[in-house]
């Protein structure tokens, strides 16, 4: 719901503040008093295309500032919030609209806030498209178009049909992915064939050769070794000899076991008079023990060490074939084996692709049955609901001044069907007896397209469980042109009548409209001047005598008339007791 509207420096409007609320409220002055800069202030706060020669004479920039109630939960409200606007506790936003006069050399722009942050127009058009309904000549109406028809008409259908729509969508989504992943499988089987013909030849090699885990780096340590043998037999035994001696040489006092033997022989003889030698003794026998263990460990190394020039042959050979698999595979065995797991794994799913695309085809086949149901139920329940729209519809043609008019619901096959069925919906109005039926928006005057949309909007508004999501508010310009005496009546209440679940305001010319309202709003023109003559207008609200005179000056053109006075209050009474 719009709450309030300050305006300044827009067209003949100084400066205004207008409060709305729930309800119906209607905005009355005479012509040319400013009317349409009101409705050119909401323009813009809805995200309309700014014109700099809208600013007032005199000044630089028109600013439009709207506060904008939102429904928690509500899509606007979340749009908003996407977009970094601050809204109040309460669901308050508010929406800020400049425009700039320019210059010759420098055309005027606009500018966009929402909630305190920057936005482009654009956003403020998405936002209001859940929020306000313009009717009007020189707007676009929220049901000319195909896919707002068929979603009206689904929205009177009610609650039932909507559970049906809902299925049908949510099949429609699993059919659609059902056959991207079977046109996929089919599209890419050549190559799925491929892939799977390079996965046998490489996991073939890999069987061959029969990597096992580590061996890869045991082979190298053992290449290693056999390709060293004789410097490591060398070594082996030179260490050996430094801790037991040469066997084969006649002087072995030099050998480490025997200086240590000799060593723990000292330490043990002196030991008796001190007690820290007798430990030192006992530590060096340890180490006698440690390097005849040692020496035996170098001894048996070095007989067990043969150089095998065979065994290293074999060994290399077996390096040279794991190193084509790490080529080929991965950096290590490890890869390899790992790459084997992966390669087996993906086989088995390309090798079931078959399966999958006989399996996915049933699947298809089912959900396309289901969609025919579903399709038949929804063109049953729609066209039901048609013939019950279009009823109600010109029956409210008929107290709007357009009797000879008749509202026709068309539900036909669609070229294509789609997530929303197989229809295509088409309102088509009959202006008069006799004339042809012809699309909303075509054959008919301005005040005419605004009753028709009038009587939809209450036709969807008031329909039995329709659940239908009506906007916050309507807004209804030049509803009642070519309307007067009872029909103008019927017109207001019946946007009273709209008004009981939604916030509408209605310009109009009619006092017996005005009457029907819960505000009414005056623009008034004042004219002040020296040489140079200004002209600016006021908007406020209007209540008790200064209301049953606009109601007059409306009927009669004369506020002062005792007779247009009293027929003013007479409406007035005759609407609040309706």
């Amino acid at each position: 719901m719009i709450d309030e509207i300050r305006i300044d420096d827009l067209g003949v409007i100084g400066r205004a503040h207008v409060r709305l609320g729930p309800g119906l409220t209607v905005l009355t002055g005479e012509t040319g008093a400013g009317k349409t800069m009101v409705l050119t202030a909401l323009g813009l706060l809805l995200g309309g295309r700014a014109d700099p020669a809208t600013v007032r004479t005199g000044s630089t920039a028109a600013a439009v500032e709207g506060r904008v109630l939102l429904a928690p939960g509500s899509p606007a409200l979340e749009r908003a919030r996407d977009a970094g606007a601050e809204v109040d506790d309460d669901g308050t936003l508010v929406v800020l609209r400049t425009v700039s006069a320019g210059t010759p050399d420098s055309p005027g722009r606009s500018r966009a806030y929402l909630g305190g942050r920057s936005v482009p127009q654009g956003l403020l058009a998405e936002i209001a498209e859940e929020l306000v309904t313009v009717h009007g000549q020189a707007d676009q109406m929220r049901l000319r178009s195909a896919a707002r028809q068929r979603a009206a008409l689904d929205a009177f259908a009610g609650p039932a049909h909507a559970a049906v729509l809902t299925e049908h969508a949510a099949t429609w989504s699993e059919r659609a992915r059902v056959q991207a992943e079977l046109e996929d499988r089919v599209a890419r089987a050549r190559e799925r064939a491929r892939e799977a013909e390079l996965l046998r030849l490489g996991l073939a090699e890999v069987e061959r050769v029969a990597p096992q885990p580590g061996e890869d780096l045991q082979l190298a340590a053992e290449a290693e070794r056999l390709g060293n043998a004789e410097d490591l037999r060398s070594a082996a035994a030179g260490a050996h000899v430094a801790l037991v001696g040469d066997e084969d040489a006649a002087d072995v006092g030099a050998a480490a076991v025997v200086l240590v033997e000799e060593a723990r022989r000292s330490l043990e003889q002196a030991g008796h008079h001190d007690r820290a030698l007798a430990d030192l003794a006992v530590r060096a026998a340890e180490a006698g023990y440690l390097l005849a263990d040692l020496a035996t460990e170098l001894s048996s190394y070095v007989q067990d060490l043969q150089a095998d020039p065979a065994r290293l042959d074999a060994v290399q050979r077996r390096r040279a074939e794991l190193t084509g698999l790490t080529r080929s595979y991965g950096e290590d065995v490890a890869a390899v084996l790992e790459w084997a797991q992966g390669a087996s794994d993906r086989l088995l799913d390309l090798d079931g692709g078959q399966e999958r695309v006989t399996e996915l085809t049933a699947r298809r086949e089912a959900l396309d049955e289901r969609l025919r149901g579903l399709a038949g139920t929804i063109t049953a329940t729609r066209t039901d609901a048609a013939a019950r729209l279009a009823a109600a519809v010109t029956d409210e043609l008929a107290s709007l001044a357009m009797a000879g008019a008749h509202l026709e619901v068309v539900v036909r096959p669609a070229d294509e069907p789609g997530p929303h069925g197989a229809d295509s919906v088409e309102m088509l109005l009959v202006p008069h007896a006799g004339a042809p039926a012809r699309p909303l928006g075509k054959g008919a005057s301005g005040g005419e397209l605004s009753r028709v949309m009038l009587a939809l909007e209450v036709a969807l508004a008031t329909a039995d469980g329709s659940g239908a999501a009506t906007p916050g508010t309507f807004v209804f310009d030049e509803v009642d042109a070519g309307v007067g005496g009872r029909a103008a009546t019927q017109v207001g209440e019946r946007l009273a009548r709209l008004a009981r679940g939604t916030q509408v305001l209605v310009v109009t010319h009619l006092a017996q409209v005005a009457a029907c309202a819960d505000r009414h709003l005056v623009v008034t023109k004042s004219v002040a001047g020296g040489v140079d003559v200004v002209t600016e207008s006021d908007v406020r609200e209007v209540r008790g005598e200064d209301r049953v005179r606009e109601l007059a000056r409306m009927l009669s053109g004369q506020d002062d008339s005792a007779t247009a006075r009293a027929h003013a209050a007479e409406l007035l009474a005759q609407s609040v007791g309706r």
